[in-house]
């Protein structure tokens, strides 16, 4: 079986890879994500996959195109449901290379981390799984996360500190200021 597994980055990789590898999976990497800015981000976060993904023989398909403004189109005065967007754009080009591929599963290295939304990917990777003809391959890899961490603190891995939009970097680091009147 072959399965083709979107990956977010190295970190969130190293669980779901060793799990998958254990079911006697083949597994291929695929780094899309035009959500992660800035450009600089995204390319270190490409570099250490890269790296990754040497050490550990784990073939990877690189989409090389930083397209930063598909993203912004798809999720534009739709902020509050960025997640969703998000995730279909990369599922759906996950699927798509699944298919040309000849994989029998598509799945993402998203399931690892307990700040993604867990039943929206399983709901939208069903979803694309059905319109696109190969299945999703949903396993919640949550009770990995603590491990996963700390192994790439061991590896001295590159670890981004927000999601990757703009829109999760402007929550981790710019704190609400309150209003205040001068009179």
């Amino acid at each position: 079986m072959k399965m083709l597994l979107h990956t977010c980055c190295a970190p969130c990789t190293i669980y779901p890879l060793d799990r998958i590898r254990e079911e006697g999976i083949d597994v291929t990497g695929f780094y899309y994500n035009p959500n992660i800015h800035p450009y600089t981000e995204w390319v270190r976060r490409r570099e250490t996959l890269e790296e990754y993904a040497g050490e550990k023989n784990f073939k990877l398909i690189t989409d090389e195109e930083y397209q930063l403004e598909e993203f912004l189109r798809a999720v534009v005065h739709r902020e509050t449901e960025r997640c969703a967007h998000c995730y279909a754009m990369r599922l759906c080009s996950a699927a798509a290379v699944a298919v040309r591929g000849k994989f029998d599963y598509f799945s993402t290295t998203l399931l690892v981390s307990p700040f993604q939304k867990h039943d929206l990917i399983r709901e939208i990777g069903e979803a694309v799984g059905k319109e696109y003809g190969v299945p999703f391959y949903y396993a919640d890899f949550r009770p990995g996360y603590k491990e996963a961490t700390a192994r790439s603190k061991e590896l001295g891995m590159y670890r981004q500190q927000y999601c990757g939009c703009i829109y999760s970097e402007k929550e981790r680091y710019c704190k609400k200021r309150s209003v205040v009147s001068s009179q």
